[in-house]
């Protein structure tokens, strides 16, 4: 199944889907996490996207969670074409399981969560709330409670298979807009008690539709269209060299004198190799703009 994205409403209600396993593998891959970093990026990236869902087109968001625990930062930008990256800083921590399930509120810990939000050419605006489980998804929950006063209800899983792959990962996100009918929402919250985990439900073959149409059981939906979901990074070789020339000249002639440089972005694990020539040429443009 292709990851994809779709919306849906009921009155008074709106809810978005998203089956996200072949980004979370890819980003399994590219930084070689372990299972436990595996579900907590997994979970930071589909919330990212579900949240940036509603974002207009010249728009993106950043989440960050920034817990104590052994993972360290994790860090998910998304917008609302579709496109995710992120990265958690420690990939290799290896945690017990918690009643069989992945510790990744014990791995995470305690702290906050911090959402940026990029509207175009105004200034960005960060909001933040402290996490309450470090669980990811009841972080998300509360950030949008405390933070953007929406109430909301936010699932997020990642299933891992035995060979430490990503079996399965998607989530759902659902707001009440003013005027929600009661009926309506004594109905979807009971809709949610009766529903498996959201990876179980991805890995039984459950589309983003299917998802839907069974948090909106019983009530009249409206599906809107799919929307395709990727990983993608905007790192370039372009944009490294004029990260690197920001640096100065004393920064670069001390690269030149080792011969190379090597950056790798944090966000996808892409390497950037510069050899001594690259470098001098980075210096004589920096003096000829001088």
């Amino acid at each position: 199944m292709h990851d994809h994205l779709i919306r849906a409403t009921v009155p008074g209600i709106r809810a978005f889907a998203a089956v996200t396993t072949n980004l979370v593998e890819e980003a399994r891959k590219r930084h070689n996490c372990y299972p436990l970093a595996t579900a907590a990026l997994g979970r930071t990236m589909t919330g990212a996207l579900l949240m940036a869902a509603n974002l207009k087109t010249n728009e993106s968001l950043t989440v960050r969670i920034a817990g104590d625990g052994p993972l360290g930062e994790i860090v998910a930008d998304a917008s609302p074409d579709g496109s995710v990256r992120g990265y958690v800083k420690n990939p290799f921590v290896d945690l017990p399981l918690n009643n069989g399930k992945w510790a990744v509120g014990q791995a995470v810990g305690k702290g906050h969560i911090y959402v940026t939000r990029f509207v175009g050419l105004k200034q960005p605006f960060t909001g933040s709330a402290e996490l309450v489980s470090g669980e990811i998804a009841e972080d998300i929950t509360q950030y949008l409670t405390v933070s953007e006063q929406t109430p909301s209800s936010v699932a997020l899983g990642v299933l891992i298979a035995p060979d430490i792959t990503v079996a399965a990962s998607g989530g759902f996100f659902i707001q009440a807009l003013p005027g929600a009918e009661e009926e309506a929402l004594v109905q979807v919250e009971d809709n949610l008690r009766q529903l498996p985990p959201v990876s179980q439900l991805v890995h039984d073959g459950l589309d983003a539709k299917g998802i839907l149409e069974k948090v909106f059981a019983g009530l009249p939906t409206t599906i809107y269209d799919s929307l395709p979901l990727r990983f993608h990074c905007k790192c370039s070789r372009e944009r490294v060299e004029n990260m690197l020339i920001s640096l100065g000249v004393n920064e670069i002639r001390e690269m030149a004198a080792e011969g190379q440089a090597e950056v790798c972005c944090h966000f996808c694990s892409e390497k950037y190799q510069f050899a001594a020539y690259e470098l001098e040429e980075m210096l004589k443009h920096i003096e000829q703009n001088n």
